[in-house]
């Protein structure tokens, strides 16, 4: 009843025509709660906390990252139209569990760019401020008001907020999502352990190094033949890209590199990155 009477989102501030409402459920079902996840789904999607636990695990290297090619409800999550998901949220990035947060920066970055380049789930990206412990308020001046972000050079924010939807590796992983919209996931490779790839559809390539060795590979990209920036290590900026780049043959294949100690365990291309 409420939902029906809800009005159409303003087209003053940038909606279509009929735009509805996005409406999600919190609800913290960890599968032993007395409240379960399921009563909500018939009113709108439903918060996934599940997918948060478990992502966490596999990238914190507690649960290899091979078996990741069945995520999705085969772990026993919502269906993907049902599931509001996500690498943290504003509670329990400060529970000290298995979930990450902002703090374990690599493992983030990597548990961000899979949430995204998989197709399940409608995906939430945090954006956060700097904690000490669990009570602590966002940054504020001496009347106790909240201030407002200021940014650096590269546009991330300081002063006491940490902003992680504009890392640019985050951000540039919600482009591929665009970009990769409607594709279904193909040509899933492992190395039986913590090394993973795979295509979705003609339009992006993804892969993650979470051992302790390198991964050297020539892989299946599915991806037309060119030379595509790697939209982690940098941006395809006036036709040039700031960061690693990648050539890929007529057959589809190209050499995949992410050393055990580069700074991002993931690499990421697409056909809008295409130099």
């Amino acid at each position: 009843y409420i939902y029906s009477n809800m009005r159409n989102l303003n087209t003053d501030h940038g909606f279509p025509n009929n735009a509805r409402p996005f409406i999600y459920q919190e609800v913290i079902d960890h599968g032993h709660e007395t409240v379960s996840r399921d009563e909500y789904t018939p009113l709108g999607a439903v918060t996934e906390f599940r997918f948060s636990e478990e992502i966490g695990k596999a990238f914190r290297g507690n649960n290899a990252l091979k078996w990741l090619q069945s995520w999705g409800t085969d772990w026993g999550f919502l269906p993907s139209d049902q599931a509001l998901t996500f690498v943290d949220n504003h509670d329990n990035q400060r529970d000290g569990g298995q979930e990450l947060n902002y703090k374990s920066p690599k493992q983030y970055k990597m548990a961000t760019a899979f949430h995204l380049a998989y197709p399940y789930g409608i995906s939430q990206v945090m954006s956060s401020f700097g904690f000490d412990n669990r009570d602590q308020a966002p940054p504020q001046d001496a009347q106790e008001r909240i201030i407002s972000p200021e940014f650096d050079a590269d546009g991330a924010c300081t002063n006491g907020w940490i902003c992680v939807h504009r890392w640019r590796q985050i951000y540039n992983m919600v482009g591929f999502k665009n970009t990769v919209r409607g594709t279904v996931l193909t040509n899933w490779w492992d190395n039986g352990d913590n090394q993973i790839a795979f295509c979705r559809g003609s339009k992006g390539f993804v892969a993650f190094n979470n051992n302790l060795y390198n991964l050297s590979e020539h892989l299946q990209t599915c991806l037309p033949a060119g030379e595509y920036c790697d939209v982690i290590s940098g941006s395809l900026v006036n036709g040039a890209c700031t960061g690693k780049s990648v050539t890929v043959d007529d057959n589809g294949y190209g050499y995949i590199s992410i050393g055990a100690e580069d700074f991002d365990g993931v690499l990421a291309l697409h056909t809008d990155a295409r130099l």
